[in-house]
């Protein structure tokens, strides 16, 4: 189900009063119904998007993943011996990744090694990265004696809740599970409310207004970038208009799962701070999607060595984990040179500061920003050709009789036929307010509103419960509603 349907708001009011009824007396029954709606939720979306059966398969294998894995906790738990504990973990994540692999990315390498066959339909469950990485790092931790909550009914909603389950943020059982426990949380705060549907007006306008209004920019150029050479202008206006369109699409649904769940009375962990603001991709990873890049760094390239057996090994640990992370993305070459890239970006990176490199702030934001732009590439590329395509194209390096400057023939845009004025709007305004403004997690950070709010520099006009911020924010959701009629899925929606 998308946030940005008509069908959502009824669904969360619904949800919403079931649970502040039955937690006034029973939390633990008001946890139950919420992981039952959070199922609801999964399904309805499966069966809106795809079809009943593909709905009712999807919906079994997310109840099945969930029970497995909470058996497997349960046994990785009780093990004997360390020995013993290895291999049920190792047995139980095997599963875990062998679900992941066969529905995400059996078709890819079977096409990669030649067999002309289809083991499966193409058709992703919905969020089964998301749920799959959940449950890795919950078994990883009961290995390390870190978990000590073991219901059933907090498991499941902790994978099954529906504010993270699409499209993360990939949560973490010690953040979310003691939240679960306190039956304060379970009460009706209308400051809850307020903020909640706040937060959740600026992710709908968001997406409404810049990631959507972006998006044709970025599918025209494309899509005819595949079929003939585009000018210079036009390959960089395309390919400015996903990077736009990703930023806002992705922070969108970072501040409306916030904002759902802060309504709730549950907080979620932060998963986007201003990424085109790093001044290095250092920064720009600890600031997009900082839940898989948390995930990345404590599951696999430490598991891996880290940067403990020297620089060759840890230089391979950074690219192998960001060539993997490519990959979580989706099953395809343009994926992988999407995290290979930024893994060299990252390696140069470090050398950088390791042989005292240094620059300025401004320089050093603007070489991220342009490495970033170009990695986006591969990343919304069909195909490597297209990829590669829009790459020359940037570049000026396309021959074609628009190649160059994209003035030649008197215009700036001679193929797609842009306006200017519209161009300068749909890109250079929300590239303004992704430099210059503050976030929505700074903006509410005085609020608690994510789990990082601490860490946040807070603006001098942030959020309050006033009447000019009523009426802003009224605005904006009712203009977000309006737009609904429009909807599109949010990019991270099938990855």
């Amino acid at each position: 189900m998308l946030f940005n349907s008509y069908l959502f708001l009824p669904y969360l009011a619904f949800v919403l009063s079931v649970f502040f009824w039955v937690g006034r007396s029973n939390p633990t029954w008001a946890a139950a119904w919420l992981a039952m709606a959070s199922f609801a939720f999964y399904a309805i979306g499966e069966y809106v998007s795809v079809d009943f059966a593909a709905a009712l398969m999807h919906t079994l294998i997310l109840a099945a993943s969930v029970a497995f894995n909470y058996l497997a906790g349960l046994l990785i738990h009780r093990a004997s011996t360390p020995a013993t504990r290895r291999w049920r973990l190792a047995a139980a994540v095997s599963v875990d990744l062998a679900l992941l692999g066969y529905f995400k990315y059996a078709n890819f390498f079977l096409h990669v090694v030649g067999i002309d066959v289809r083991a499966t339909s193409g058709v992703l469950p919905l969020g089964i990265s998301f749920y799959a990485f959940t449950q890795v790092a919950y078994l990883v931790d009961i290995s390390r004696g870190r978990v000590k909550e073991f219901s059933a009914v907090y498991y499941a909603l902790f994978v099954s809740y529906f504010p993270h389950l699409i499209a993360g943020p990939i949560i973490h059982h010690a953040e979310m599970i003691p939240q679960f426990r306190r039956q304060e949380n379970y009460y009706c705060k209308w400051s809850n409310l307020a903020v909640g549907v706040s937060i959740f007006a600026f992710g709908l306008a968001k997406k409404a207004l810049i990631a959507d209004g972006a998006a044709p920019y970025a599918d025209q150029v494309f899509s005819a970038v595949a079929q003939g050479n585009l000018s210079v202008a036009e390959c960089w206006v395309g390919e400015l208009a996903y990077t736009i369109q990703i930023y806002f699409d992705f922070s969108a649904y970072t501040d409306m799962a916030i904002g759902v769940s802060k309504m709730i009375g549950f907080t979620l962990p932060m998963n986007f701070n201003s990424p085109y603001k790093a001044t290095s991709i250092v920064d720009f990873w600890h600031r997009w999607h900082m839940t898989l890049s948390r995930f990345l760094r404590d599951y696999l390239y430490i598991p891996l060595g880290g940067n403990r057996h020297g620089l060759p090994r840890r230089y391979v640990n950074l690219l192998l984990t960001m060539l993997l992370g490519g990959l979580w993305h989706g099953a395809g070459w343009t994926f992988v040179i999407w995290g290979s890239l930024h893994g060299v970006y990252l390696i140069v990176n470090h050398m950088w500061h390791r042989f005292g490199g240094c620059m300025p702030n401004l320089a050093g934001f603007a070489f991220t920003f342009i490495a970033v732009v170009f990695a986006w590439v591969f990343f919304r590329a069909d195909n490597l050709a297209s990829a590669l395509a829009m790459t020359r194209g940037m570049l000026g390096l396309a021959h074609a009789a628009y190649a160059g400057s994209g003035l030649e023939g008197g215009a700036l845009f001679p193929n797609m036929g842009f306006e200017p004025a519209k161009v300068s709007l749909v890109i250079g305004l929300p590239l303004l307010i992704a430099w210059a403004m503050p976030n929505v997690p700074q903006l509410f950070a005085t609020y608690a509103a994510s789990l990082d709010a601490a860490d946040l520099d807070r603006p001098p006009f942030g959020w309050r419960p006033r009447v000019h911020w009523a009426l802003a924010c009224g605005a904006l959701l009712a203009i977000g509603i309006i737009a609904m009629g429009q909807q599109s899925p949010f990019l991270y929606f099938r990855f």
